[in-house]
């Protein structure tokens, strides 16, 4: 079901409750290599209890940046995929983290180029 168009908000204000938050944009980008069961991605985020990320991903895949799939097993087997929508997001992921490593860099004089590496390996294919 599709919500209907905020009214009276900015593209940053509507970008930001999609996207925004302490969680969602990790939540994104590990969904970034392919689908992942519930407890693959409460193990890569640590301190994220399961009802948070649960509300997370509700959220995630009620604005269509994400898929949620169940499979008809005994037990049920539920996974999550990055939809189109979700893997459009990625260059501004980029963009936070070129911000927060020059960030970090001006504030304590290190930064973190591993996940910058990864970003953009993954934004050119």
């Amino acid at each position: 079901m599709q919500k209907s168009p905020p009214v009276g908000k900015c593209p940053i204000q509507i970008s930001l409750s999609v996207i925004g938050g302490k969680w969602k944009p990790i939540i994104l980008w590990f969904l970034k290599d392919g689908p992942v069961r519930f407890s693959g991605i409460q193990k890569k985020i640590p301190g994220i209890t399961q009802m948070m990320l649960t509300k997370q991903l509700r959220e995630l895949v009620a604005d269509g940046m994400i898929e949620r799939t169940v499979y008809p097993e005994v037990p049920p087997r539920v996974e999550y995929s990055i939809t189109d929508d979700g893997r459009s997001v990625f260059p501004v992921l980029m963009a936070l983290n070129e911000w927060g490593n020059e960030y970090q860099k001006r504030k304590y004089g290190s930064w973190n180029q591993k996940c910058a590496e990864t970003f953009r390996d993954d934004i050119k294919e």
